[in-house]
C-alpha cells in the first residue's frame, strides 16, 4: 500500500471522528505556543462548517509515522525550528502523499522556517498564494487574501504556499498571526470581529484540506 493510499484510507476510516495535530519540532522554538488556538479553531469548524473533528488536537513529531494519521497538521511558534534528515524525509513523504502542513509565524520564526521548508522541498519554490485561490473563496470569502490579525511591524500579511501537482500541500502564513486570533479572547483582547475573521480563515484552510 502506497503512503498516499494509506493516508486516504486513514482519513476515510476516521471520517466520523477526524483529528488534526500540532507539530512538536526541535530547535528551541515554542512549538506549544498559543495553547487555546487549535481547540478553538476545531470548535468553530465543528459548529460552522460541519466537520466532526475531535475537540482536543493531537501532538505529533515530524519524524513519526503517526504523521500520516492526520490530514491537517499545524506548526507555530516564535523562534528556531530545526528538522533533521529523517524528519525532512518524513515530512516530504507526508506532504507529497496527500498531507497538509499549515505554518503560522507567531512572530520571529520567518528566518528559521524558510530554511527548513527549503530542506523539505529544495526544488519547489515557496510562492505567494493569489487571492483568487480556493482557500480565500470559501466557505468564507476573503477577496483580498489573507487577513491581518495581529500587528507586529506594520507589514503586509502574506500567505505563501508549496504546490504539488496543483495541490496546495503547505501554507505558510506570515505577518498575520492567525493563531493569536484563534486563542481565547482574554489572551490578546482582540475584538470579536478580529477573532471571527481569524477563525473563518482557519476554517477555510481546514475545509480546503478535507474536500481536496
Amino acid at each position: 500500500m502506497t503512503k498516499k493510499i494509506l493516508l486516504l484510507f486513514l482519513i476515510a476510516l476516521t471520517s466520523n471522528a477526524q483529528e488534526i495535530a500540532l507539530l512538536k519540532y526541535n530547535g528551541g522554538g515554542d512549538w506549544y505556543g498559543n495553547p487555546t488556538s487549535l481547540p478553538n479553531l476545531i470548535k468553530f469548524c465543528n459548529q460552522n462548517i460541519n466537520t466532526k473533528i475531535k475537540p482536543k488536537p493531537a501532538t505529533v513529531e515530524p519524524g513519526s509515522s503517526d504523521l500520516f494519521s492526520y490530514p491537517f497538521v499545524h506548526l507555530t511558534g516564535h523562534g528556531n525550528v530545526v528538522f533533521n534528515d529523517n524528519e525532512v524525509q518524513n515530512l516530504r513523504n507526508y506532504l507529497t502523499s496527500g498531507g497538509f502542513l499549515h505554518i503560522d509565524d507567531n512572530y520571529g520564526m520567518d528566518k528559521y522556517i524558510r530554511k527548513e521548508i527549503r530542506k523539505i522541498f529544495p526544488n519547489n519554490e515557496l510562492v505567494e498564494i493569489p487571492s483568487t485561490h480556493k482557500i480565500f473563496q470559501g466557505p468564507f470569502s476573503f477577496p483580498n487574501g489573507i487577513p491581518k490579525i495581529h500587528e507586529h511591524e506594520k507589514q503586509k500579511p502574506q500567505a505563501f504556499g508549496i504546490f504539488i501537482e496543483g495541490r496546495l500541500a503547505l501554507v505558510y502564513t506570515f505577518e498575520t498571526d492567525l493563531g493569536d486570533g484563534w486563542e481565547d479572547e482574554e489572551v490578546h483582547n482582540n475584538p470579536k470581529e478580529v477573532r471571527e475573521k481569524a477563525l473563518k480563515m482557519g476554517a477555510n484552510l481546514v475545509h480546503y484540506v478535507f474536500v481536496n
